[in-house]
């Protein structure tokens, strides 16, 4: 089981601490925070893209295919009405020489990425009040 404890350190500020980590977290100053982390949405978006760098970058390893030149690119287009991303699109540029064989392969080894395949199958979220028990 992963457990995480949050922290408010002011402001607009939650800190989540996990396996010896600390992830921080702000909002912008336009929504009263001091634009001094990442929002959360936005580290949702950027787990997106470091998790299938991880497939793609496996993939390449697995092959001896050397990553120096390999880039990747994430974009995503958010609905204005429901501030919700309705698009992202992630481009891999492959390095010279990279094998026409592997061309499709590293694109789904991308597709199989933790993160997306916990949306097409989200899990079941519950929140709980604990006031009778140290957090």
């Amino acid at each position: 089981m992963l457990e995480m404890d949050i922290s408010f350190p002011g402001g607009m500020r939650v800190d989540t601490c996990f396996k010896g980590f600390t992830v921080s977290t702000d909002q912008p100053r336009d929504e009263g925070g001091d634009n001094s982390a990442p929002e959360p949405y936005d580290l949702f978006v950027a787990s997106l893209a470091t998790c299938a760098g991880v497939y793609v970058v496996s993939f390449c390893q697995e092959r001896s295919i050397p990553t120096q030149d390999l880039k990747m690119r994430l974009t995503a287009e958010k609905n204005d009405q429901t501030k919700l991303y309705e698009k992202i699109t992630l481009f891999i540029s492959l390095p010279d020489g990279f094998p026409d064989k592997y061309v499709r392969a590293v694109q789904k080894a991308a597709g199989l990425c933790t993160v997306k395949r916990s949306l097409a199958a989200p899990p079941e979220f519950e929140t709980v009040i604990q006031n009778d028990q140290p957090v």
